[in-house]
């Protein structure tokens, strides 16, 4: 007789190797001609929504694998939220305006106005940024991502463009705009002010400068330090930047600091107490002899001359002044710095830069005039020098800011802007309690994103550029404010959302402006067009306004807005400032921030480092579900590692996973989980008990992918696999699968276990592994939901002796880990050959012998050998240690004939004339109802 065919052996089709990458793109066909996102938003339309809305990506260039972290992190939330039974829209989006789709359009067409109407060139980039979209688009459904993919939001939408300015039209209605000529940080490439999301901080070298400015009145400092006799002294500044000594106006002393006079040589100088050693060094007159001491309050409103031009500026107070470094003096420019800029508010300076868009100064400019700001650095040097004025010169390397797209190194000055006021309206305040009100994931955003707040300027909102949503004001001819009418922007608005901002460039003023238009601040009626366009962030920062509240399906504020860290200074800010300004809260309830992805070795990213992975490779070479584990493996907290061997190493935990899978589907092929599953409460033992751990197990899942912590989710799937059935479950339960009866009771309650172990696993990894999670769905036969991600958690209650169950497991796998250990080592010694040629003699007290005794007879099969024999601890040989308190164990080889069908070593064996190669057990499992097991 052929034994092999009585036995019940797996059968699936579901393969072995995935070929994920061959296979994805099948799946994803599907899901598309389902049109699978509006069937899971049909299908939840009477259930709660959760939103997590996406930040738009800008619209240029292939994706990288920073772009999959950050959108595979939102599918695996949204796919956690549908099994928490949510409807999830999701509308995915794109920045499309703004200086990168401007640069690669005048590649081809060169600057509007020259070769091309601005027009034509703003049509140019429109289709080039749809071009971008459509390229983007793909790659990011190829990673299995579900969305509105269909009908996505994008900032050059008319509509979107319309509502963009219905915004500005808020803010200016309600006095949040402004025009000023305020330091904003300006490239000379772009030709335009950056925002502060666009500045990046890098090292360069610089002239450091001390300079010094003659008091003008040598009898007023002797009276106001109570000098007995007039000296001709100099206060003296420490720059960095040299070229913005033209736009100086004063020099700014803190009020409370104490200050000395001081006679060093041939000079006599006016520096902070605590920093005039180190300043003396440096000048080589270390010995100098103090005159006074004095506060800085004293010296307001002192002259001094200007070190080489005709003019004389004023001591100021500050308590932006710092003894961090230099003279404790410092060079106010108001044209070139935020804090120059306050403290001349405050004694109304005058803020004139001589320094022009080209970054070179204005033609008429004394002793510099059409020089770059480096040529000029070395020119004024010279010039202070000549002049006696320059008392140290040297080179230093410091931190200084860069355009991010560029990464040349950025001027500060004032322009003409307009900008958002963060102390308008109290924003700054109402910012900062919104920050407060809302959960930051890491807590530590929290902090960083407030601090950011509480010291930002205003926020410079107008661009000189062309591709982009207008700046739609108009200012007053006389005074220059702006017209604050909300229906002239509405008119705007409707215009726009007709024929796009080309309406506001094209038409004319009479067409938005009111008949009797008048400036709300002097009353005069005339009024200029501006031509700049809106800061890009100003676009983002709009959208829970275009996106949120226009969408039905949407909502807002958003349940989550997740995005890399660095948008706490960009899109997060932006977002938070046009809301709180427009709306008076945050656009979001909680926001979750990720880090960037670095090298194996935990280096950044470079094309000249030859480090770049990009996801287009990993999906060709592995699959996007690898792609997808990886991201859930890692702690997004930090910096997210990523490599050739790391993906490697999720290769074999998927394959882990997946032949978990394939085992259980391959012993549940003649399963119907209607008809054979077996009540819960005849279970045997070890199936009752694996049901509480997989019960336990979905709960500690579940906590997991609400707290985000994708990393414990994708752990405990792999331990799960690897550990508790491939170590453990399904090793003991492959005999009970195979030998007993196919109907027994001993196999139908190993198979309902299995089959609630499958339908669990194969939703706690759908939103990880989703092209494979639907492929087992596949193969789990009709179900009542049309996919996996139509599933909600599987209701899995626990037995109801499950906390006994769990103590008396415990110890029993106590038991079996020692058993595996001492036949592991007697293996490896020669005296058997595989466990099953084992006979195991427990020697156990009184205590063990009451816990092992009732059910001694199957528990060979739970220690995996083919005997199991239990004796009075009394008994044990002499040179028997305890394995565990109170109880030994000894091993021997089976002496006894192996049975051909279960390959048990068994005295019974051929005892039975009709199948002499045969054990008791396996004959009696030839029919059915089989052998009797009530433990394992």
């Amino acid at each position: 007789m052929d034994y092999k065919s009585t036995l019940n052996l797996p059968k699936t089709d579901f393969p072995m190797q995935g070929k994920l990458p061959q296979q994805e793109p099948l799946t994803l066909r599907r899901w598309q001609e389902a049109d699978l996102y509006q069937q899971l938003l049909h299908a939840r339309a009477d259930r709660p929504r959760y939103i997590l809305h996406d930040g738009p990506p800008y619209a240029n260039g292939q994706i990288h694998i920073g772009h999959a972290v950050n959108k595979v992190l939102k599918d695996i939330i949204n796919k956690s939220k549908l099994l928490e039974g949510f409807q999830v829209p999701y509308v995915p989006g794109w920045d499309c305006h703004g200086l990168p789709i401007e640069i690669q359009v005048e590649k081809e067409l060169g600057r509007p106005g020259e070769k091309v109407s601005p027009r034509v060139f703003r049509e140019a980039c429109r289709r080039y940024a749809e071009g971008q979209v459509d390229g983007q688009r793909q790659d990011f459904e190829r990673l299995g991502i579900i969305g509105d993919w269909q009908h996505p939001y994008l900032t050059m939408h008319f509509e979107a463009e319309a509502d963009i300015v219905r915004e500005l039209g808020r803010l200016t209605v309600n006095g949040s705009v402004y025009r000023g000529a305020k330091p904003v940080h300006w490239c000379v490439d772009c030709g335009s002010a950056l925002a502060e999301a666009e500045v990046e901080y890098q090292d360069r070298t610089d002239p450091s400068v001390d300079v010094a400015f003659a008091v003008v009145d040598a009898d007023e400092l002797r009276r106001r330090l109570g000098l007995a006799q007039t000296v001709a002294a100099s206060l003296v500044i420490w720059t960095t930047t040299p070229w913005t000594l033209p736009a100086n106006q004063a020099v700014a002393m803190h009020p409370d600091y104490r200050y000395q006079l001081l006679r060093a040589g041939p000079h006599t100088l006016i520096l902070a107490a605590e920093l005039a050693a180190a300043a003396l060094a440096r000048y080589g007159h270390p010995d100098a002899e103090v005159l006074a001491e004095f506060p800085g309050a004293a010296l307001e409103g002192l002259l001094l001359h200007h070190p080489f031009l005709q003019r004389q500026v004023p001591v100021i107070l500050g308590h932006h002044v710092t003894l961090d470094a230099g003279t404790g003096c410092v060079h106010t420019a108001p044209a070139h710095g935020q804090e120059d800029y306050e403290a001349g508010l405050q004694y109304h300076l005058p803020v004139e830069s001589p320094v022009e868009g080209n970054g070179r100064f204005r033609a008429d400019t004394p002793y510099v005039g059409g020089q770059t700001v480096a040529a000029a650095n070395d020119s004024l040097v010279a010039l202070l020098k000549e002049r006696g004025a320059l008392l140290h010169f040297e080179k230093i390397r410091h931190s200084y800011p860069h355009c991010w797209r560029h990464k040349t190194p950025l001027l500060f000055r004032a322009t003409p802007q307009w900008f958002i006021g963060m102390e308008r309206n109290g924003l700054r305040a109402k910012a900062l309690a919104a920050i407060a009100a809302t959960r930051w994931i890491p807590e530590w955003g929290q902090e960083r994103i407030a601090g950011m707040v509480a010291q930002r300027p205003d926020w410079c909102i107008s661009r000189q550029r062309a591709w982009g949503v207008p700046v739609a004001l108009f200012a007053c001819a006389h005074c220059g404010e702006p017209l604050r009418d909300a229906a002239t922007f509405e008119r705007v608005a409707r215009a726009i959302a007709t024929a796009g901002v080309d309406a506001w460039f094209d038409r004319p003023d009479s067409d938005f402006l009111g008949g009797d238009a008048h400036c709300a601040a002097c009353g005069h009626g005339a009024f200029t067009k501006v031509n700049d366009i809106l800061d890009v962030w100003f676009d983002s920062g709009s959208t829970h306004a275009f996106v949120l509240e226009r969408r039905p399906e949407l909502g807002s504020p958003a349940d989550l807005y997740l995005e890399g860290s660095d948008q706490h200074r960009g899109w997060f800010q932006s977002s938070l400032l046009e809301s709180v300004a427009s709306r008076g809260r945050a656009p979001y309830r909680t926001v979750l921030t990720h880090g960037f992805t670095v090298d194996g070795e935990g280096r950044k990213m470079s094309k000249s480092l030859g480090n770049v992975i990009a996801p287009q490779k990993v999906i060709d070479q592995w699959g996007a579900d690898i792609l997808r584990l990886w991201v859930a493996s890692e702690d997004y907290r930090g910096e997210i590692p990523i490599s050739d061997d790391i993906l490697k190493r999720l290769g074999e935990s998927y394959r882990r996973i997946r032949n978990t899978a394939r085992y259980i589907l391959g012993n549940c092929h003649d399963f119907d989980p209607v008809a054979d599953a077996v009540p819960t409460e005849r279970l045997l033992e070890m199936d009752r008990w694996m049901l509480a751990r997989t019960a336990l197990l979905q709960e500690e899942i579940r906590v997991a992918y609400g707290e985000f912590q994708f990393h414990r989710v994708q752990q405990r799937l792999h331990h799960f696999c690897s550990v508790e059935l491939g170590g453990l479950y399904l090793d003991v339960l492959k005999d009970r699968l195979y030998t007993t009866p196919q109907r027994s009771r001993a196999r139908r309650s190993a198979q309902t276990v299995l089959w609630q172990i499958l339908a669990g696993m194969v939703r706690w990894m759908s939103p990880i592994l989703s092209f494979t999670a639907e492929e087992i769905w596949t193969f789990m036969g009709p179900r009542q939901e049309a996919g996996v991600f139509f599933a909600e958690y599987q209701s899995l209650s626990l037995p109801a002796d499950s906390e006994a169950l769990m103590a008396r497991w415990e110890r029993l796998l106590t038991l079996r880990t020692v058993a595996n250990q001492t036949l592991e080592a007697q293996r490896k010694a020669g005296t058997i050959g595989a466990f099953l040629d084992a006979e195991l003699h427990l020697y156990a007290n009184s205590d063990w012998q009451e816990f092992l005794h009732p059910h001694a007879g199957e528990l060979r099969f739970l220690l995996l050998s083919s005997g199991f024999h239990l004796h009075p601890y009394a008994e044990r040989p002499a040179d028997c240690l305890d394995s565990l308190p109170g109880l030994a164990m000894t091993v021997e080889a089976s002496t006894a004939a192996k049975c051909a069908r279960c390959w048990h070593r068994r005295p019974d064996v051929g005892r039975h004339a009709e199948h002499p190669l045969l054990c008791g057990r396996c004959i009696e499992n030839l029919a059915e109802p089989g052998e009797t097991r009530e433990i394992c």
